[in-house]
């Protein structure tokens, strides 16, 4: 339960920061977030509010961790279909990426395997 709440407080956190400046300064998220790789548009602010999200589900998650735990699971989903579809090409064809994000998939992704309470879900 601990690991849980610890990985909603990190959501809560990094999701948080990341999806304000995302939805309202697309351009500074642009820069920061996506490290120039890729343009200031619209979808900068569709991703914000996808990361929005998770931030308010990860806060109702401190209460019902358990209740909230799929979120663990589309976060799990989407963060390992991005390195597979984005970043392993990049990688492969020498294009740039967000490094930084890259990163804290990857490590997100090899963590949340074993914060998930799968067993929970099976009762």
């Amino acid at each position: 339960m601990i690991a849980l709440k610890i990985i909603y407080v990190a959501n809560i956190i990094v999701a948080g920061w990341i999806s304000i400046t995302s939805i309202f300064n697309p351009d500074k998220s642009a820069i920061t977030v996506f490290q120039n790789t890729y343009q200031s548009t619209e979808v900068i602010r569709l991703v914000g509010c996808l990361w929005f999200s998770i931030a308010i589900l990860s806060i109702l998650g401190l209460w019902r961790p358990i209740s909230f735990s799929p979120i663990l699971l589309v976060q799990l989903i989407y963060k390992g279909v991005w390195i597979l579809v984005v970043v392993l090409p990049s990688i492969k064809n020498d294009e740039t990426y967000p490094t930084g994000m890259a990163l804290f998939f990857l490590i997100w992704v090899l963590i949340l395997p074993f914060v998930i309470p799968w067993n929970e879900w099976t009762k």
